[in-house]
């Protein structure tokens, strides 16, 4: 007789487990990271029977039994307190298996999973990821619309936006401008001009903010800056006057994790609030934008026995609860600690965006790799395929795909172009607009855009004022 509620009788042999977490991080495709933390399946048989166990689970078996205590941590009390009933309704009589055949089926379109998107749970997405293929998470993805704006709009069908990234070692201005410029040149940077300053130095925050803010006053560009800073650093710059258009932080899926990246869901409530009240938006108010990426918690031994995941889709209730213009996951940064091999990124690229999407938030990905990775750029090339045919919100624009602050490799200006091009993926429409005013796009030899010939006139004062090295 087996003393757990969950254990599947395979002939003679009856496999257990322990808990719901354990269950979960059996059943999660292999991963570095899982096995690290002790957590993975012994074997590809345990996997594939707590895959089965876990299909045959009700899915409200995940309102009855939290991974982490409800006492113990905020997020778990944000993701039941907010949990919405009769959104759930639907899906109240399903297993996990039965979730999946109904996200699968034609009947189910965007309108419905828009309108249940607050009665699923991060678990319960994390749950039945673990149990569809590669085609099933962008299948699904794929029907998912999640519309945000500010300057402009970002994820309407036909859309695939970038973050242009003009990271410098040194913060040094010069170098800032000229891959902005030669980013923008290329049609990148309509989901956000984002920095990733080399110091988390206010004064010099401040500067860059300012910097971007300019850059885009002067050139119309309808776009949002974002300085990647610390919450708080943030928060002080707009209570010094600073122009801040996106409020950012780095979150993770417990409530211990984000206390080791040092805040907590009351900073980052006080911190929309002063983004807000700038009133910079034009065509929206949607001022957040957060990063993610599985191993976050296990490397701050914060993720209470639960796999990285499981731990990774929690990190999409955060936030989900501040309604943000941008969400990615930088799915390959972390290092092969936690993601070993290109096959390990790609399926935890895809399954973060899948879960992401169906709890409604609008997810991009950096499609990255450390250099120690068991990885290369043609890994990366499938992976931005196939989540450009999932309907991926953005990717990262860099020069070279090589970011030579925080030295991993990405996806390149180059590579926005490949994926629009042979997807059939355009800009946000403002963007686009504002690409063809100032010639930058064209209509040409049938195409939906081309790039134009030369440098348009408006830029050649700004290429004209960078400095030339020999």
């Amino acid at each position: 007789m087996s003393t757990s509620p969950y254990f599947h009788r395979l002939g003679a042999r009856t496999y257990q487990f322990a808990d719901l977490k354990t269950l979960m991080a059996k059943a999660t495709p292999l991963r570095s990271g899982d096995r690290l933390a002790g957590l993975a399946a012994d074997s590809a048989e345990e996997r594939v029977i707590a895959q089965m166990t876990l299909a045959e689970l009700p899915l409200a078996t995940f309102l009855q039994e939290a991974l982490i205590p409800y006492e113990q941590d905020e997020i778990t009390r944000l993701i039941l307190d907010s949990h919405d009933k009769r959104a759930f309704a639907p899906l109240a009589h399903l297993t996990v298996g039965d979730f999946r055949n109904w996200l699968l089926s034609d009947a189910v379109t965007a309108e419905t999973l828009a309108a249940v998107k607050n009665g699923i749970t991060p678990e319960m997405a994390a749950a039945v990821s673990k149990i569809m293929r590669n085609q099933d998470l962008i299948a699904v993805a794929k029907k998912c619309r999640v519309t945000t704006a500010f300057r402009n709009t970002i994820g309407l069908p036909g859309r695939l936006s970038t973050r242009l990234q003009p990271n410098h070692p040194t913060d040094d201005a010069t170098g800032i401008a000229a891959s902005l410029l030669d980013g923008l040149l290329y049609g990148s940077g309509d989901a956000v001009l984002g920095i990733n300053p080399a110091t988390d130095n206010l004064p010099q925050v401040i500067r860059l903010v300012s910097m971007l803010a300019e850059i885009i006053d002067q050139y119309a560009i309808p776009t949002q800056s974002c300085v990647l800073t610390h919450v708080t650093n943030t928060l002080e710059a707009i209570n010094r006057g600073a122009p801040v258009d996106l409020v950012f932080q780095s979150i993770g899926g417990s409530e211990a994790t984000n206390s080791s990246f040092g805040f907590n869901l009351a900073m980052l409530a006080e911190a929309r609030e002063a983004a807000l009240s700038l009133k910079r938006g034009t065509v929206g108010d949607n001022v957040m934008y957060f990063e993610t990426g599985q191993g976050s918690a296990l490397s701050a031994n914060a993720h209470h026995g639960v796999d990285q995941q499981t731990c990774e889709a929690r990190a999409y209730a955060v936030a989900r609860a501040f309604s943000p213009l941008l969400v990615n996951t930088v799915v390959g940064f972390i290092g092969p600690e936690y993601l070993y091999d290109g096959k390990q990124i790609i399926r935890a690229g895809l399954e973060d965006h899948f879960c992401a999407k169906l709890l409604g938030l609008p997810m991009g990905c950096d499609v990255c790799y450390t250099n120690h990775a068991e990885a290369d750029q043609d890994d990366m090339d499938v992976l931005l395929t196939l989540l450009g045919a999932a309907g991926c919100t953005f990717v990262m624009g860099i020069p070279g795909s090589d970011d030579i602050m925080l030295n991993y490799q990405t996806t390149s200006f180059h590579d926005a172009l490949y994926a629009r091009r042979v997807l059939g993926l355009r800009p946000s429409p403002e963007f686009e607009s504002w690409l063809e005013r100032m010639g930058i796009f064209t209509q040409a030899q049938g195409l939906p855009f081309a790039l134009a010939e030369g440098l348009p006139a408006a830029f050649e004062p700004a290429l004209g004022r960078l400095p030339v090295r020999s």
